[in-house]
């Protein structure tokens, strides 16, 4: 196999930029030039056009990463940017990272050979080392529906805190005081069950942390904390599932108990996905500005390539609660109401 602009970078512990420097002859310190010479020299590397176009020459080309083409809300962000893309002219690289660091490691150095002119990384990127060495070669980057605060990074996502508040708010002024919610680790669902405590709290209602469950996304992980919260002496009257995927894992494990949803137990999912209204019966969920956040983060990161925005932005957009019929007024206030 022949050796690429990645291998002369880490045999000689430098960055993919400081090799296309030198290969481009550009200004870079003498030491690091004469180590990644020497490095080139025992490699037998020759450079390429496209090792040439890291520095100089655009390729119109995206690196898009996203977590899981499975989940219908990523294959929908998928199709949005990639025709966004195409508007503004540029090709669409699409890697699935299945959540894994390795991959995402693999995926971005991969990318980085044929030379895209940026990455637009969706979702839960775990390898947040990968971001930093990206930022730090000050290849454009765009988080899309993520954010990472530590870092100064382009990002383009809802306001999941707000989302959390509006559907807790939902089933509070239903009646219901004892609200589950099944969450994944990603700072998305972090948001949201922190505006799930918000509004609990501004409502004098009691936060029981034994109601705040972490799945793993898989439906039998689903199933079995769904299980464990409706076993408990004093279970929930309403499950808030941090995605629409999650709440489908939810409303097959209740159906499979026999409770009647919304008469027994009410759901609430986030995303909107088309799944949301096929469900029976149809998903109460949080829609987010899909159209919108997709154009943003693909016009956003072609203004990084073109040098227009030398600024870091992080734009956040507003969620929509729709309700539908997965939702319903707690049996204690139907009572309430009839007395």
């Amino acid at each position: 196999m022949k050796p690429t602009i990645y291998d002369v970078a880490k045999e000689a512990g430098v960055s993919i930029a400081t090799v296309s420097k030198v290969i481009n002859n550009q200004q870079v310190g003498k030491k690091s030039k004469e180590k990644v010479l020497k490095v080139m020299k025992e490699l037998n590397y020759k450079p390429s056009i496209l090792a040439s176009a890291l520095t100089g020459k655009r390729t119109s080309t995206i690196g898009f990463l996203l977590p899981d083409l499975a989940n219908p809300f990523v294959a929908e962000m998928a199709r949005r940017v990639e025709d966004r893309a195409h508007e503004r002219g540029f090709n669409l690289v699409i890697c699935s990272t299945d959540f894994d660091t390795q991959k995402e490691a693999f995926y971005v150095s991969l990318l980085k050979q044929k030379s895209v002119d940026g990455f637009i990384l969706a979702g839960r990127f775990n390898n947040e080392e990968v971001i930093t060495e990206l930022l730090e070669e000050q290849t454009p980057v765009v988080l899309l529906t993520e954010s990472y605060p530590s870092l100064s990074v382009n990002s383009v996502k809802v306001d999941d805190f707000m989302g959390g508040y509006e559907v807790a708010s939902h089933l509070i002024s239903l009646g219901h005081e004892k609200i589950a919610v099944i969450g994944e680790d990603a700072n998305s669902s972090r948001e949201r069950i922190r505006g799930y405590k918000q509004a609990l709290q501004d409502k004098g209602l009691e936060i029981c942390e034994e109601m705040i469950v972490i799945s793993d996304s898989s439906p039998e992980d689903v199933e079995r904390l769904t299980g464990q919260l409706l076993d408990k002496s004093i279970p929930p009257t309403a499950i808030f599932a941090c995605n629409d995927l999650l709440a489908i894992s939810v409303i097959l494990a209740v159906r499979e108990r026999g409770i009647s949803i919304p008469d027994e137990l009410s759901i609430v999912g986030f995303d909107n996905t088309l799944l949301s209204r096929s469900t029976d019966p149809p998903l109460t969920t949080v829609g987010q500005p899909i159209q919108d956040m997709c154009s943003k983060v693909v016009d956003l990161l072609i203004e990084e390539i073109e040098g227009k925005s030398k600024t870091k932005q992080r734009i956040v957009l507003l969620p929509k609660l729709i309700i539908r019929k997965s939702t319903g007024v707690h049996r204690s206030k139907i009572k309430d109401q009839s007395n």
